[in-house]
């Protein structure tokens, strides 16, 4: 019986034991497991880590270097638009400084800055303005630069810019050649004296500088009447009207045909040939000009320097030009003489431009608008 006994403990001893050995096994498995686990895992996280600094370290290389390209984009785009801006204002000055007549602005606009207080002369320019913008429907002018040969210049720019041909005298004659026939011709030796504005006596060299005048006076008046085209005839008179040494030599011309015209009409009187017209007698009936040379010496000399045109030579000039000038004067705002046309006695087919001024001295060009 103890030995039944005992084979039965031994026997639930080896059962127990080899229960806690298979335990023991499996529980030796999980834990060999979850230890695998973790290590997968804390690799992972480390090969993680690794590689976000990496990223990190590529993230804050490109961070910077965007950045330092767009500061330095920055500094070049503000650098290249100061620089611009500059230049802008640099060809700006140049520009308006060169153009000696200037683009179109409002004419109470204008009014109102040149003519600002109460003064009585101030009230009645502001009052001459307000009649010109409301009965005579000017809106605007183009201011013309004022030197000695500011009537030339508003005059033939307006030519210029209307594509005005050239005078019928003129397409008939080859006006290069009046100098040699002023001198040859009708043997007027003191042509010599002849100034040119500012540039008082020349001599001998009179002729061909007259000559350059009349060649760019044609080269000129050719090509801007021969555009047909308005913007494109608009941006020639500005180029032409910004080049004061070629603008100066059409001036020059423009008083060398006026002497060529009083010559003649001076020897059609002492020849008592064909009727004249009224303005040549009451230019030479004046003493500073009872003849050509005085006319020249007394008067077209000083044009350009330190005279401008006068009233009748204002006449003179719309007849040789074949245009009619109608003058709005401001300082005789109210009276009869408000408004005046060059020459009185003109044709029907000539083209009609218009001045303004307030002191018969400068001129502008006013602009209409219906």
């Amino acid at each position: 019986m103890q030995r039944r006994h005992d084979g039965k403990a031994s026997k639930i001893r080896d059962q127990f034991t080899e229960q806690e050995k298979r335990s023991r096994i499996n529980h030796s498995k999980r834990s060999v497991g979850k230890h695998e686990v973790r290590s997968w895992t804390a690799a992972a996280k480390e090969s993680l880590c690794l590689m976000w600094q990496k990223v990190k370290v590529q993230l804050m290389l490109s961070m910077s270097f965007l950045v330092a390209v767009c500061w330095y984009c920055r500094r070049l785009y503000s650098f290249l638009a100061q620089l611009l801006k500059r230049w802008s204002n640099y060809l700006q000055r140049k520009l308006i400084r060169n153009l000696s007549v200037l683009t179109e602005v409002d004419l109470l606009g204008y009014s109102a800055r040149e003519w600002k207080g109460e003064t009585k002369q101030a009230k009645h320019m502001r009052e001459a303005y307000e009649e010109l913008f409301w009965s005579y429907h000017i809106k605007y002018l183009r201011q013309v630069r004022k030197d000695s040969y500011c009537v030339l210049r508003a005059v033939l720019f307006q030519i210029f810019s209307q594509g005005i041909p050239f005078p019928s005298w003129m397409k008939e004659r080859d006006i290069l050649k009046l100098p040699e026939k002023l001198l040859y011709s009708q043997g007027c030796n003191w042509i010599q004296q002849y100034g040119f504005g500012p540039e008082r006596y020349t001599g001998p060299n009179v002729f061909g500088k007259l000559r350059k005048c009349m060649e760019t006076l044609k080269t000129n008046w050719t090509e801007v009447s021969a555009t047909k085209d308005q913007e494109e005839r608009g941006n020639m008179c500005n180029t032409l009207f910004s080049d004061e040494s070629k603008e100066h030599k059409l001036y020059e011309a423009i008083k060398f045909i006026m002497l060529y015209e009083v010559v003649e009409a001076y020897e059609q009187i002492k020849n008592r040939e064909e009727r004249i017209p009224n303005l040549f007698n009451l230019l030479l009936a004046r003493d500073s000009s009872s003849d050509p040379l005085s006319f020249m010496m007394n008067h077209l000399n000083a044009i350009g320097d330190s005279m401008c045109l006068d009233q009748v030579e204002l006449f003179l000039l719309a007849y040789l030009l074949e245009v009619k000038i109608r003058v709005y004067r401001l300082h005789k705002f109210n009276t009869e003489e408000f408004q005046v046309n060059y020459p009185d006695e003109y044709r029907r087919e000539w083209n009609e431009i218009s001045l303004l001024t307030e002191d018969d001295r400068y001129y502008h060009i006013p602009l209409f608008r219906t």
